[in-house]
C-alpha cells in the first residue's frame, strides 16, 4: 500500500477497526525512512497543528499521523481499558498499522506524544528491528501522584464544559474518549501502573523531552527513560514549558529533534 498520494485522508482497516491516517510526502514516497507521529491520551490528527509538516519539512523525510481507535475519525471504543490499553496500542495496534502501510525494509522514526510516547517505547522495545530513532515528549512509564492530580482539574472543566472542542476533533466519540482516560489513569488498578520493565528492548536512540512544568508528570518519568531503556538515551527538560513541548516551544524542539537525529545517526544497537 503506497500511502502518499494526492487526495482524501485515507483510511485503513485493521481487524475490522478502521484507522484514519493523514499522510505527509516531502521526498521519494519510497525513501528508506518515514516519520510516524503518535498522538496525546486525547489527540487527533489536527491537534498536533502544523508540527508534523514542520518536522518533515526540517528533516526532509516523509510521514504518516494516524489517529488511535477510539479518536478523531477512527472507530469508536469497543472495548474497556485496562492496565495493558497502552501495551494493547503498541504491540497490537501499531505492530498491525505499520505492517499494513510500511514496506518491510523501511525504517521508522517514532514520535509520541504523552500517551503516543509510552506506545513509541513499548513498540520500540518489542519491535526494535526497524526503529532507526524514538523521540518521546511528555511520555509516562509510571503513574505517578501527579498524574492523578493532573487529571482531577481537566474532569472538573470537561464536566462544565469548558473542554467542548474536544468535540470538534472526536464528534460522538468525546465523552467516552475523555472518560477511559480520566477514569483509567485514576483507578485503583493503574495506581502502581509501571513500564520500565518493559522498554529495556528499545534498541535505537532515544531522545525524551519533557516541559519542566507538565502537570501531568515530573522529569522522574526522563530518569526512568534513561535508566531502562537499553540504547543511547538523551533527556531534555524544557523550562518555562507544559504538557505540550512540540507547541509550546515548537522551533526548539524540532531543532532538538535535528540536532539528535545528526548526531546519532547509525548509532542503533541492533545495526
Amino acid at each position: 500500500m503506497d500511502p502518499f498520494f494526492h487526495g482524501k485522508m485515507p483510511e485503513l482497516s485493521v481487524n475490522g477497526t478502521i484507522l484514519n491516517f493523514d499522510s505527509i510526502r516531502v521526498s521519494d514516497p519510497h525513501a528508506d525512512t518515514l516519520l510516524i507521529f503518535l498522538h496525546e491520551a486525547l489527540g487527533s490528527i489536527p491537534q498536533w497543528r502544523d508540527f508534523p509538516r514542520e518536522l518533515c519539512d526540517e528533516l526532509r523525510l516523509n510521514g504518516i499521523v494516524y489517529e488511535r481507535q477510539g479518536h478523531g475519525k477512527s472507530s469508536s471504543l469497543t472495548r474497556e481499558r485496562d492496565e495493558n490499553y497502552l501495551h494493547h496500542y503498541a504491540w497490537k495496534e501499531l505492530s498491525n498499522f505499520i505492517d499494513a502501510v510500511f514496506a518491510p525494509e523501511q525504517k521508522i522514526i517514532l514520535v509520541g506524544h504523552s500517551d503516543g510516547g509510552t506506545i513509541a517505547l513499548l513498540y520500540a522495545s518489542r519491535f526494535p528491528k526497524n526503529v532507526e530513532m524514538v523521540i518521546t515528549m511528555a511520555a509516562h512509564v509510571i503513574n505517578e501522584q501527579e498524574t492523578i492530580a493532573g487529571i482531577e482539574p481537566a474532569v472538573k472543566a470537561f464536566k462544565a464544559g469548558k473542554l467542548a472542542r474536544l468535540n470538534d476533533f472526536h464528534g460522538d466519540k468525546t465523552e467516552d474518549l475523555f472518560f477511559a482516560w480520566a477514569d483509567t489513569w485514576g483507578a485503583e488498578f493503574f495506581r502502581n501502573w509501571n513500564i520500565t520493565q518493559d522498554i529495556h528492548g528499545v534498541q535505537a536512540p532515544v531522545l525524551a523531552i519533557q516541559g519542566a512544568n507538565d502537570q501531568y508528570g515530573t522529569i522522574r518519568q526522563l530518569e526512568l527513560i534513561e535508566k531502562h531503556v537499553s540504547a543511547l538515551c538523551h533527556t531534555i527538560l524544557l523550562n518555562n514549558c507544559g504538557h505540550h513541548p512540540h507547541l509550546e516551544q515548537k522551533a526548539k524542539v524540532i531543532e532538538l529533534i535535528r540536532h539528535f537525529k545528526q548526531t546519532t545517526a547509525g548509532s542503533s544497537l541492533h545495526q
